[in-house]
């Protein structure tokens, strides 16, 4: 990732650096959101198209292919929108790059976000990385007409989740439901940090076999929008051999078309899904962890360089 940040900054002029460069303990790397509004960094549609393309490389650098297709995706649906609304508010071009620090040198982040996007990478050096808080929404999540009729980007996010809950007897399902109607929208979004000491829903020991593999499968979904190194060690912390505090939360109803929410958390993690918004057309989904912005990360590198 270092060396995709360091080319993507090797392309831009002054007056750029000061639009896309901030200070890595600026309170700006931690100002993160989904909604459209302005924002610190330097947009797409003000790059030339080699720095575009080395945007793109960066955004490559942290994630699997299958991930960056579903973030470049979230760009091609807000192209949809601009057409479904007749808004040209509703703009591609406004995603922006920012990169906080100086990438490869002690502890440095950068950030890609818009509209339903928000990924957030902090890293030391280029050695070990923090890949959260992550955010992928998706308006329409399903597209109903045109020439893209039929296009779920976030398909199995949904897929499974429903797959989870409809596999559940009507003794788990008291567990696992919390609420009969859905939330409007996620509960830990910015500003909202989880409770991870408040674990609520269905406890993996009271889920048989079947229900533990499609567990891991939606968490693996989350987890394999990274690169593979990254969604690896993702993946081992909350791996099936230390999976006995995962729990499964559902709200809402069971059938599509209908508002519906989950939740898969652990000691150190949550995923949330909601699709309420536009007739359950409209997802939100985000991962939120004990070390969001590397804070885990950067107090380990601290102890080190900095030994009593």
């Amino acid at each position: 990732m270092a060396g995709a940040a360091r080319r993507f900054v090797a392309t831009l002029d002054a007056r750029q650096r000061e639009q896309a460069l901030v200070a890595f303990d600026d309170a700006e790397r931690r100002n993160w959101h989904f909604v459209p509004r302005s924002r610190r960094g330097l947009a797409l549609r003000d790059m030339s198209e080699v720095q575009r393309r080395a945007a793109h490389d960066l955004l490559r650098s942290a994630l699997s292919s299958g991930g960056y297709l579903k973030a470049t995706g979230v760009l091609q649906l807000e192209a949809i929108l601009r057409d479904l609304e007749d808004n040209a508010g509703r703009d591609p071009g406004l995603y922006h790059v920012t990169v906080f620090g100086e990438p490869g040198s002690g502890p440095w982040g950068w950030r890609v976000e818009g509209h339903h996007l928000s990924l957030n990478f902090s890293a030391v050096a280029d050695e070990r990385a923090a890949t959260t808080p992550s955010f992928l929404g998706a308006n329409p999540a399903e597209v109903a007409d045109g020439p893209h009729a039929g296009w779920r980007l976030l398909s199995a996010e949904e897929d499974l989740g429903r797959e989870l809950l409809r596999s559940l007897d009507a003794g788990q399902r008291q567990q696992a439901v919390i609420a009969e109607d859905a939330p409007a929208d996620i509960l830990f979004g910015p500003g909202k940090a989880p409770d991870f000491d408040q674990p609520v829903g269905l406890p993996w020991s009271a889920m048989n076999a079947e229900q533990h593999a499609l567990l891991w499968r939606l968490i693996q979904e989350y987890a394999n929008n990274l690169r593979a190194d990254l969604a690896k060690a993702q993946l081992a912390r909350i791996s099936p051999g230390n999976a006995d505090e995962l729990r499964f939360a559902w709200a809402g109803g069971a059938e599509p078309g209908q508002g519906h929410y989950y939740r898969i958390s652990g000691p150190t993690f949550v995923i949330e899904y909601d699709n309420t918004q536009g007739g359950a057309n409209h997802v939100h989904t985000c991962w939120r962890d004990r070390d969001d912005f590397g804070e885990d990360l950067l107090r380990r590198h601290h102890a080190e360089q900095h030994p009593k």
